[in-house]
């Protein structure tokens, strides 16, 4: 028997995508015990989930009144689940028909017992690869995507996000990017799921790392495909975006490095991240500029109020 697998999408908005995703699911499950597909809706204001229903697939929907972010709506998604495998799917992704079937194939190999994460290459509109896998933060990597240094000196500030050489072949990742989330049931309940003071973003980062010290690989399969077109539900709040990027990534800076190197990164982003934006926004013109003011105004909010560093809060289980 093939090991069975239950997929959670959160979706938010993202109209017709989510039919396609769905889609792309019915005709990919050949070969796979496909337990449930879990739909949560994150409080969408328009008609994506209606038009997502799929009579050959066991659709469950789940509806949040409001918005509950994507880490808290994942393990809602999961909650119930008794499936061997996870996958947590972005709702802008399409399968290919062997996806599923390749991809659980890899990660049921006995070179894989150690395996606790796993996702494939990427591509988007033009076929080119697009972002699977990235690095750790450290003080160092945020340090160069901050001053452009990962661009001019990549080999002394390495970027965060692998780029699509360093993903050419199968191998051992720090971190698997969310669109596409294969994870072992068992050890994503044995870990408390994600994390859901994260909002969004930066959770599957911070669910990776803690994967990573409990003794599990997270793998890149470069065996299998997915179309992913990434940013669709974000690309609609940009100012909101940026500030909830910003503000995961002072959390996991705060609950995962030391008391200095966090303290470092919060310089970091106020005393030259946010200029070096500001400037960047002025030169793009449109409504850029506003974008970043409005973010980091809400960010000094955030960081003004006591009480939100996670290196002083014990974690909530979900």
């Amino acid at each position: 028997m093939p090991p069975s697998l239950d997929i959670v999408i959160v979706n938010w908005n993202t109209g017709s995508a989510l039919r396609a995703c769905v889609d792309s699911i019915a005709a990919a499950r050949a070969g796979v015990a496909l337990s449930r597909v879990v739909v949560v809706d994150n409080a969408s204001s328009d008609d994506s989930v209606a038009t997502a229903t799929n009579s050959v697939l066991p659709i469950e929907i789940v509806r949040n009144h409001v918005n509950l972010g994507f880490a808290a709506a994942c393990n809602q998604g999961a909650r119930a689940s008794a499936a061997d495998y996870l996958l947590f799917l972005n709702p802008d992704t399409r399968l290919e028909p062997d996806t599923l079937s390749r991809t659980l194939a890899f990660i049921e190999s006995p070179a894989c017992a150690d395996v606790g994460i796993c996702g494939v290459h990427l591509y988007d509109d033009e076929g080119r690869a697009s972002t699977a896998a990235a690095r750790f933060p450290s003080v160092r990597v945020l340090l160069g995507g901050a001053t452009g240094l990962s661009r001019v000196l990549p080999r002394a500030f390495p970027p965060h996000l692998l780029t699509s050489d360093e993903c050419g072949s199968t191998g051992e990742v720090d971190q698997i990017i969310g669109a596409f989330f294969l994870v072992r049931r068992p050890m994503f309940e044995t870990l408390g799921g994600f994390d859901e003071r994260f909002f969004v973003y930066f959770e599957e980062v911070d669910l990776s790392l803690r994967a990573r010290q409990a003794g599990y690989r997270s793998m890149y399969f470069s065996g299998a495909r997915a179309y992913h077109r990434g940013g669709l539900s974000s690309d609609q709040i940009k100012a909101t975006r940026l500030f909830y990027s910003l503000r995961s990534r002072l959390l996991y800076a705060f609950k995962h490095f030391s008391f200095f190197r966090a303290r470092v990164v919060l310089v970091l982003t106020f005393a030259i991240e946010g200029p070096a934006r500001g400037v960047h926004a002025l030169a793009r013109g449109g409504g850029a500029p506003a974008e970043v003011v409005v973010a980091y105004r809400r960010l000094w909010d955030f960081v003004r109020c006591p009480g939100w560093r996670l290196d002083r809060i014990a974690q909530r289980q979900p």
